[in-house]
């Protein structure tokens, strides 16, 4: 059931990935087929929080989304328990166990699902979503299975908050870079009517805003409206 070949693959493609421009959704992808061709799975699903809720993202087969969707409307399931508690969970065959959650083992009846697992996906004590493994066959899972898996959710899960951490850099960086151009123009509006006027750079920005003010404008506008288009406060 484990190629370690192939995990070794998985393994070595997430590292090359990682220093290069984040795409969330490709590292996904790449976890969904990843851990299906090294346990030799039917497929497997990710659903992640968002906005208080998991929600599912991807599937590597049509059924396992499905699944995946059966688990976001009844809200429970593997995905949901691995998220809750932060620990695997590995069912051999669900259909035999509907004292677990009833609709997911009447889904998987339908579907000819069998074994099932759940992989928590979080850092420390933050938590991304889940990994949901799935089989046609029932299935005792090996340590060695769960522990290849969480490895790989462990490594998307790595991915995806130093993306989110990438992007909050980012758009700091262009706030602040906003911020910096708007006081640029702003000073030079200042400059403008300072001169025009023959008043000092003080008092031509308490015209400045004051016509802001007047006209529910942002500062900004109204001095690039100074510069650009020759707007006289």
């Amino acid at each position: 059931m484990f190629d370690q070949d192939e995990f070794m693959a998985v393994l070595s493609r997430f590292a090359r990935r990682l220093p290069t421009s984040y795409d969330v959704g490709a590292a996904l992808d790449e976890l969904v087929d990843g851990v299906t061709a090294v346990l030799g799975l039917l497929g497997c699903g990710v659903s992640l929080q968002c906005e208080g809720r998991l929600q599912f993202v991807t599937a590597a087969a049509e059924v396992v989304g499905k699944m995946e969707r059966c688990q976001e409307d009844a809200g429970v399931g593997p995905c949901r328990y691995a998220f809750d508690r932060g620990e695997p969970i590995a069912v051999a065959d669900v259909r035999t166990r509907p004292d677990l959650w009833p609709e997911f083992a009447g889904k998987a009846r339908e579907y000819g699902i069998a074994a099932v697992a759940g992989i928590p996906m979080q850092l420390a004590d933050e938590k991304i979503g889940a990994l949901d493994m799935y089989t046609c066959e029932p299935r005792d899972w090996t340590d060695r299975e769960i522990a290849a898996a969480q490895v790989c959710a462990d490594m998307a899960t790595g991915y995806i908050v130093n993306a989110n951490k990438l992007r909050q850099h980012e758009q700091l960086n262009a706030q602040l870079q906003t911020a910096l151009d708007s006081r640029i123009v702003i000073e030079q509006a200042k400059g403008v009517i300072a001169q025009a006027r023959n008043i000092t750079p003080d008092e031509a920005f308490r015209l400045i805003r004051g016509h802001a003010r007047r006209n529910q404008a942002p500062v900004r506008s109204v001095a690039k409206a100074v510069v650009e288009v020759g707007l006289r406060v």
